[in-house]
């Protein structure tokens, strides 16, 4: 924390209240409006509470690494020479002529994903003096708009459930904090609800426009661009949900009967073309490497830059193989969700984390509970199918290749939405059916 903080802060977080006034009437209804000002201002809580952490829990961490040794001095550059700046801006991670001096001073500056977020985090710094907080406060603007985005995708198809989405999309602890600071999550979390709003928007409600277009393909550019991994299972998810949704549609069963390969083949080859395309850039994750991917990044975390956090975990032997990491999805899928329990925990950031994850098991279970036998028949709709293949895949993903809690816990915030989006509309529609055989009028 410097003077700037506290002279440059206030500011940026008065002009944030202000355009979300202005803005408020278009982006909200007489229900959402409750939702949209504690959303906003607990994500800006986040964000400066996630710089608090790191600075006197963790005494540093990637937070900064993107910042005070990241974008700071691009923006100290733009000031000494903005032609210095610019080529910084725009570097590629090799040594520019004449600025060797300063790109050295940037940790990630040869990390090209890491250093995506300081180029985000050097944009705004033109704004906020390269103040911390402030630039911090934008990120949590950025993640608040992409969380709005999901939760409006969904309020508009069930607005009956506001107060679940709302809580899935906007007010999940791990969401708040992980997901609103200068970090890689935040980016990514909110170019997911983008995407998906812009997906729905595109190819289920056919509003057609350029402008959402160019915006689906921009927020999968930054999500790629960041965490390719998380691009693969939403890519996956979204090409199953729009086929399935109008497969859906089809009344007739022996229609539906004889579009079934096609609706296969097409999910399939669509999502293998798809994944191919957006891991062109890093060949890690392609199908031939993935295996081998997940096994460094899980010993590395577990052995090597994680050993002295004291919160590992194991699931078992892989061996680079995709065989390997099959075995373990169910123990993967297990401790992103519901893991750790209560008794694994040795410290108090820990604890939070045990908290929230025994609280999305008893959920689970009373959603299991709650529809028995015809929980199959209400994960059927293609909203639920798109969520749950997404958070299922990408929680097998993060659980298999993270093996330490302190990072799964940052790694996993994306599924959150998705997750406990779905298990309120298996809820739903199971009141909505009892309500109907009972002679109640739902809406």
């Amino acid at each position: 924390m410097e003077l700037r903080d506290f002279i440059v802060t206030p500011i940026i977080i008065l002009v944030v209240v202000l355009i979300a006034y202005t803005v408020r009437k278009r982006v909200t209804d007489p229900v959402t409006m409750r939702y949209y000002y504690p959303a906003l201002m607990l994500k800006i809580f986040g964000a400066i509470a996630v710089g608090f952490i790191y600075q006197f829990y963790y005494d540093g961490g990637d937070t900064f690494a993107y910042h005070t040794h990241g974008s700071r001095h691009i923006w100290d550059a733009f000031f000494k020479s903005p032609e210095a700046g610019v080529k910084l801006l725009f570097s590629n991670g090799s040594y520019i002529e004449g600025f060797w001096d300063i790109s050295d001073k940037i940790w990630y500056y040869r990390d090209q994903k890491s250093f995506f977020i300081i180029r985000i985090a050097a944009v705004l710094d033109l704004i906020t003096f390269s103040s911390y907080s402030a630039t911090a406060v934008l990120f949590a603007v950025i993640s608040f708009c992409g969380g709005w985005m999901f939760f409006l995708t969904f309020y508009r198809k069930f607005p009956a459930i506001h107060k679940w989405l709302a809580v899935s999309c906007l007010f999940v602890p791990s969401i708040i904090f992980w997901g609103s600071g200068i970090l890689k999550d935040t980016v990514t979390l909110a170019f997911v609800g983008v995407a998906t709003y812009c997906i729905n928007d595109l190819f289920i409600e056919k509003r057609f426009s350029m402008w959402r277009f160019v915006l689906l393909l921009f927020s999968i550019y930054v999500v790629s661009s960041v965490k390719v991994y998380i691009m693969i299972s939403f890519l996956a998810a979204a090409i199953v949900w729009v086929f399935y949704h109008h497969f859906y549609l089809i009344k007739v069963p022996m229609i539906r009967i004889l579009v079934i390969p096609f609706v296969v083949a097409s999910c399939g080859g669509l999502s293998y073309l798809a994944i191919n395309k957006v891991v062109e850039d890093d060949p890690r994750y392609s199908l031939k490497r993935i295996g081998q991917t997940a096994r460094t990044t899980a010993y590395d975390i577990r052995f090597w830059t994680g050993k002295d956090a004291g919160s590992g975990y194991t699931l078992g032997e892989l061996d680079g193989t995709i065989g390997s990491m099959v075995r373990l999805a169910p123990s993967a899928i297990n401790v992103t969700l519901f893991r750790p329990y209560l008794w694994e925990v040795n410290n108090p950031l820990m604890l939070l984390s045990a908290l929230e994850s025994f609280m999305t098991l008893m959920v689970t279970l009373y959603v299991i509970a709650r529809t028995r036998s015809k929980l199959f028949k209400y994960i059927q709709s293609p909203e639920v199918v798109f969520c749950l293949i997404f958070a299922l895949t990408f929680a097998f993903g993060v659980g298999v290749s993270t093996y330490n809690f302190g990072t799964l816990a940052r790694y996993k915030i994306p599924l959150f939405p998705f997750y406990f989006t779905a298990l309120g509309l298996v809820l739903h529609r199971f009141e909505f059916e009892k309500n109907e055989r009972m002679g109640i009028i739902s809406q």
